[in-house]
């Protein structure tokens, strides 16, 4: 793993990350005893996670991601495009994320074996994405183009984290290859080890799924939570789709719009969510 894009995983507290890229102790102490100190209950409503998913088993899906994100990685840093751990945008991207993963286990029990990484490309292209496992990419041109506050960085990035953590590219990619396979429910039942073959092949695609609308909606409203537990201003989710809209059909480098489609009942969904994360919000602790 590159230093670079090194970012704590929150379940092997009590350990606090170094101070080189990452949150200050202080700050990561206040989120890491926030988050064990609020509702524990969820506040927004998203129902249970598809049994679907489990015809792809996770960690051979994870494995995929891993071997995918490295490649990418890879060609960003032979293309000099890769932000240093130095680079401004990319330490901002990390104390972002050192103040969100605290409150993302509450999604996901079974996150222990995450290890998140938050990396920065530099590039033009407004685009954003977590695949599984936690490995987060974050393109310079969503940063600048949008104007992006530190609210609307980290509803992007709960967005993108809440996909991984309810693992609806893992639901999609089984739902896909068992159709693909022609397989009734009883034989996707018995044809565990045929689609998760197939599975182990698919990281490429991991960076053009287009989720469903349900699936959409389940990470705006995950994200926004966990944006709020740890102290972000829910109402940046607003003005963030606002922004999108503003930029829908007028930059052909929007990659994020193209699976993440921006309208006017996207904002109202989150609208109608504000109240139920508020006070979430007002309880946190800020910066």
């Amino acid at each position: 793993m590159c230093e670079s894009c090194w970012v704590p995983n929150p379940s092997s507290a009590p350990q606090s990350p170094p101070s080189r890229g990452g949150l200050p102790r202080r700050a990561w102490l206040l989120a890491t005893v926030a988050a064990a100190s609020a509702p524990v209950l969820a506040q927004v409503d998203v129902g249970k996670p598809s049994e679907m998913r489990k015809l792809v088993p996770a960690e051979t899906l994870e494995n995929s991601a891993r071997q995918e994100y490295v490649k990418v990685l890879a060609d960003a840093r032979a293309n000099g495009r890769l932000a240093a751990a130095s680079d401004p945008q990319l330490r901002r991207l990390h104390r972002i994320a050192n103040r969100l993963i605290p409150f993302a286990n509450q999604w996901n029990r079974d996150i222990t074996r995450w290890r998140w990484e938050v990396n920065l490309i530099n590039s033009p292209e407004i685009n954003a994405w977590c695949m599984p496992g936690g490995k987060i990419a974050f393109y310079s041109g969503i940063l600048d183009k949008l104007r992006l506050t530190d609210d609307e960085v980290a509803m992007i990035m709960g967005h993108e984290m809440a996909h991984a953590l309810r693992e609806h590219a893992r639901e999609r990619l089984a739902k896909t290859q068992a159709t693909g396979l022609g397989l009734s429910l009883a034989a996707q039942l018995l044809g565990w080890g045929q689609i998760g073959d197939v599975a182990a092949n698919l990281g490429t695609q991991l960076l053009t799924l287009k989720y469903s609308r349900d699936d959409e909606t389940e990470a705006d409203l995950v994200g926004l939570e966990i944006a709020a537990r740890a102290g972000y201003n829910p109402q940046a989710s607003v003005s963030l789709w606002q922004k999108m809209m503003a930029v829908k059909g007028a930059q052909g480098s929007a990659s994020f719009l193209s699976t993440h489609p921006a309208g006017p009942e996207r904002i109202q969904q989150l609208q109608a969510n504000l109240p139920k994360v508020q006070g979430l919000y007002e309880r946190a602790p800020k910066g």
